[in-house]
């Protein structure tokens, strides 16, 4: 294990937290990093979603918001604590809302029977005129009535514009109250250090051309989220997806075996093979190239598509068995507290 540090292209090492390591040919797949735009300063406030231990951040600091809004006696402070805002209407910030929107109807009131639950409010934010932008319109407006009607309250063409003091502050007017706000607004490129300015482009991202290069260097590539690649459907680079990273790897590998050869190399083309989003139980919109459905089906299919995306058979068992359960039962043990607060309230 090692903490890449740069890049030295003109010696073609890497520098490392454990010293320099020569390369002949480098694949730069560093992925993506939150992007909280004009938050930055104030981003130990805002939950992020990329991470296992961010869900194990966001799961523990709910439950002992709740924990505190259970034995308060002020009526504001417990309303604070209950509250949730999600910011970003993307596939994260949908399927966080639908998720939460769950757990406060079936799971919450077994825990915390003294609390009244139609009092927590769980608001998304989108600052588009619509959900899941990067989807048909057919999609974001079934995705739209679906978190709707799981008791979510969406404000769409809505700028946050600022956090503090527990208040989210709206351009334009108006502030809503929560302890909790969970970040889903965006990703942007995580590249490494050592490259020339030049190739860094939009969304922080590093500009390849169709082979994968890295502009200006024969002997770099880069693929996945932190790869721009430009094409005249996608001109601010294609999608930041698995799919995308998937069938770059692919297509390097042989292209790495070509240089090997001494052969040309071959340009890469995606192949969309559509997007999805689930929303709950039941709940989820698909958009493939010549068909878009949504609902119980599109749900199945879902959970389909990923559990054959898993790595080994056994981990694809388990996980079908897990999902198999939780279909037919609510009551997951989720009240386990095993994170620090994120910041701290003091009962006055």
């Amino acid at each position: 294990m090692a903490a890449v540090q740069g890049i030295n292209t003109d010696r073609r090492t890497l520098s490392t937290d454990i010293g320099e390591f020569e390369y002949d040919y480098l694949v730069i797949a560093t992925g993506s990093t939150n992007n909280f735009f004009n938050f930055e300063p104030i981003k130990q406030q805002l939950f992020p979603l990329k991470s296992v231990v961010n869900a194990l951040d966001i799961r523990s600091f709910i439950m002992q918001n709740l924990e505190l809004a259970a034995i308060t006696q002020d009526a504001a402070k417990r309303a604070t604590l209950m509250n949730i805002a999600i910011i970003g209407g993307g596939p994260a910030g949908v399927e966080v809302a639908g998720a939460l929107a769950e757990m406060k109807r079936y799971v919450f009131p077994k825990d915390f029977p003294n609390l009244d639950f139609s009092q927590m409010n769980i608001v998304l934010f989108e600052a588009a005129p619509r959900l899941l932008s990067a989807m048909s319109e057919h999609a974001s407006a079934m995705s739209l009535r679906d978190i709707q009607r799981l008791g979510i309250q969406v404000q769409l063409n809505t700028m946050v514009e600022d956090y503090r003091a527990d208040l989210i502050y709206l351009k334009g007017g108006g502030t809503f109250s929560t302890a909790t706000v969970i970040w889903t607004a965006g990703v942007k490129g995580n590249p490494l250090a050592g490259l020339a300015a030049d190739c860094i482009v939009g969304g922080n991202r590093i500009a390849v051309n169709d082979y994968n290069q890295v502009k200006g260097y024969d002997h770099i590539f880069a693929i996945g989220d932190v790869a721009s690649q430009t094409d005249t459907e996608n001109p601010k680079g294609l999608p930041m997806l698995a799919p995308v990273a998937v069938q770059q790897a692919h297509h390097l590998a042989k292209n790495l075996q070509r240089l090997e050869k001494n052969q040309d190399l071959q340009a890469f083309s995606y192949h969309n093979k559509g997007v999805m989003a689930t929303i709950g139980k039941n709940k989820a919109v698909v958009d493939l190239p010549k068909v878009k459905f949504q609902g119980i089906f599109a749900w199945f299919v879902w959970m389909f598509v990923h559990i054959l995306l898993l790595v080994g058979f056994r981990n694809k068992i388990i996980t079908f068995f897990d999902w198999f359960i939780n279909y037919i039962n609510y009551d997951r043990p989720l009240g386990l507290i095993i994170r620090r607060f994120h910041k701290t309230y003091t009962e006055e």
